[in-house]
């Protein structure tokens, strides 16, 4: 994964969270909040494990955690 679609991935990760009013200790399904901590800063990744239960939580598809389009980002 591109350092930019980790960076997607956490920015989509965290504007997920505040639309649904969440702290990283509510996401105790991805696993602690240092885990949740550590994906949101980028030093860590998400497995597939967190990414199907992410999108459970949120009703989306696991694509969003998964690949961030190049075009979403400027060059």
């Amino acid at each position: 994964m591109l350092w930019h679609q980790a960076a997607g991935l956490q920015f989509v990760l965290q504007f997920l969270m505040e639309q649904h009013g969440l702290k990283q200790s509510d996401l105790s399904e991805v696993g602690s909040q240092s885990v949740v901590s550590q994906i949101l800063s980028g030093r860590r990744m998400l497995n597939a494990r967190q990414v199907a239960a992410l999108a459970a939580r949120f009703g989306v598809g696991a694509d969003v955690f998964l690949e961030i389009p190049d075009n979403h980002f400027p060059h």
